[in-house]
């Protein structure tokens, strides 16, 4: 499988995610500069890393959105190639319409580094087609504006469309209100599009996928997708 993953100015896990895809997953991965107005032929999925973009001025993701390669993202999901966004990823994906919703700030107002436990909520996504819904997985978040928020038609919809992919959750897999470590709404932590090859979460998988780190959870996502 080929990845692309975008770097923006102020991109800090790209390299933590070209590492897992490439030297772990043994996948060929590109690095796709912002500025790059054309995807390079054959990719399968382009992923949006964590981190700034443009200092998250404005609000995360905000600018990021107007950055000349996302037309060609937007482009290429609308063809049907998958896109995968993880925290600022996932903000920008939002920004862009591509997925529904927005992040807003933490409930506590302040930054949150932390490991949470997630729940697959669906197995009926190329992203979580592998995992196990009754298992909840250790993911670290790292992140100011993680609070997933939609108008109640909107979090209907994904309900009803099966779209929720995770939920914070105890270690236990209880969904709960004190497990919901942002206030996000309905605890989702991981959302996709209706026609399932958007992905957006706010959990960081690409931190807990080789046995180095002593976590392993977030491996089997990878494992997925490229299967």
């Amino acid at each position: 499988m080929k990845f692309g993953v975008v770097v923006f100015p102020g991109s800090n896990c790209d390299d933590d995610m070209v590492h897992v895809l490439q030297d772990v997953l043994n996948q060929d991965v590109v690095k796709l500069w912002h500025k790059t107005t054309d995807l390079p032929p054959g990719l399968d999925c382009v992923v949006l890393p964590g981190g700034f973009s443009y200092g998250d001025y404005v609000r995360a993701g905000a600018i990021a959105q107007f950055s000349p390669i996302m037309k060609a993202v937007k482009a290429f999901a609308e063809a049907g190639g998958y896109v995968f966004g993880v925290c600022n990823g996932f903000q920008i994906l939002c920004e862009a319409h591509l997925l529904p919703g927005v992040l807003l700030r933490n409930a506590n107002q302040q930054f949150i580094c932390d490991n949470v436990w997630i729940k697959p909520a669906t197995n009926n996504s190329p992203l979580t087609a592998g995992l196990d819904l009754s298992r909840a997985l250790k993911i670290p978040i790292a992140h100011a504006e993680g609070r997933f928020f939609a108008d109640e038609k909107t979090l209907n919809e994904l309900e009803t469309n099966d779209q929720v992919l995770f939920r914070y959750c105890t270690p236990a897999g209880e969904v709960t209100p004190s497990a919901n470590p942002n206030g996000a709404a309905r605890n989702i932590a991981g959302i996709c599009n209706a026609r399932r090859n958007v992905f957006g979460m706010m959990p960081h998988p690409e931190r807990a996928a080789e046995q180095v780190l002593a976590n392993i959870d977030g491996y089997g996502l990878f494992q997925a997708l490229v299967a």
